[in-house]
């Protein structure tokens, strides 16, 4: 993990001139970067709508409980290794509520299924807009293999019925399993899942603004800002789902100037722009995770704890 991190780091630093760096940031666009910089903190709050909606056959979860969730989960993100904020949000919702930890964790699952078609068909998409390197073809198609299997795994505990399961896998579940298998069945049979689909949709798409937004203040010269925002925003969704630094240092620096060289921008101002777009894509977000991490009177390395304590308990109890 943090080594192909620190290779692409190396990668992006070499040859980019980070020395003109200060001169092209002071010469921004700073109406397009405001925006871009407002866009990336609010369209996270489709994430906690969606949320919402998924757990609302479970139980009606505020938008408000959501959304805190969510964004010190993103904080968490972008200071701890290997996504750890995904835990984190899921172990705050089964805090704040009485939403059990197995369905909070089922809950993440479905979007990031969502998530995953949704990405899927944009990908496919890219690959009509450029001809990307063979590394992330092949990493298209063994994501899609991912969300397939997932989402009938998914699919299976929602529509089949309790019998049915322990008869298949032949032994009766604990207790916890029979309560995660009811709660999916709400969500599954509930207009609301159908919702959260579509808002998924729109959660990934509307992800191009702030990329868009920083390719018009940065002032690059790219012939298709529009396209180049969509395939960049595809390529580093894709990217995501691999563990990595925390912060995605190193990686998202190396998936946005290869975007860029593929859409004939050259490789140092690639390099350079990557940077940028990496600062206004993450500090906005850490800004807003520690303060709402500081109103709810929560520590993170105590949080962190507790949430891993929670899943390892959720563990023995399988």
């Amino acid at each position: 993990m943090y080594l192909v991190s620190a290779v692409c780091m190396y990668y992006a630093l070499s040859g980019a001139h980070i020395n003109l760096i200060w001169g092209e940031i002071q010469h921004m666009h700073w109406g397009w970067v405001s925006f871009a910089i407002i866009a990336t903190i609010l369209l996270f709050l489709l994430q906690s709508w969606r949320w919402a909606l998924i757990l609302r056959p479970v139980e009606r979860v505020s938008m408000w409980t959501c959304t805190r969730a969510v964004y010190i989960g993103l904080f968490a993100n972008e200071v701890l290794p290997l996504r750890a904020g995904e835990l984190i949000r899921c172990f705050l919702i089964t805090r704040w509520s009485s939403v059990p930890l197995s369905v909070s964790f089922a809950s993440a699952l479905i979007e990031r299924i969502f998530d995953g078609i949704w990405l899927m068909i944009c990908f496919f998409l890219t690959l009509r807009m450029a001809a990307l390197p063979h590394i992330f073809e092949r990493g298209g198609y063994i994501l899609g293999i991912i969300i397939v299997v997932a989402a009938l795994i998914i699919g299976f505990g929602m529509y089949a019925k309790q019998q049915s399961i322990d008869k298949f896998f032949g032994f009766a579940f604990p207790s916890w399993f029979d309560t995660l298998v009811a709660d999916l069945h709400l969500i599954g049979h509930s207009r609301y899942l159908y919702y959260s689909f579509f808002t998924s949709g729109a959660f990934l798409l509307v992800q191009i603004f702030p990329i868009y937004a920083v390719i018009r203040g940065y002032r690059l010269d790219t012939e298709f800002p529009w396209i180049t925002s969509f395939a960049m925003m595809v390529l580093l969704r894709l990217s995501s789902v691999v563990p990595q630094a925390p912060g995605n240092l190193g990686l998202f620096q190396g998936i946005a100037f290869r975007t860029l060289v593929l859409f004939g921008v050259s490789a140092a101002i690639s390099k350079r722009f990557s940077f940028v777009l990496w600062g206004v894509a993450t500090i906005p977000l850490i800004v807003v995770g520690f303060l709402i991490l500081l109103l709810s009177g929560i520590k993170m390395s105590h949080l962190h704890r507790e949430a891993m304590n929670a899943a390892e308990v959720s563990k023995t109890t399988t």
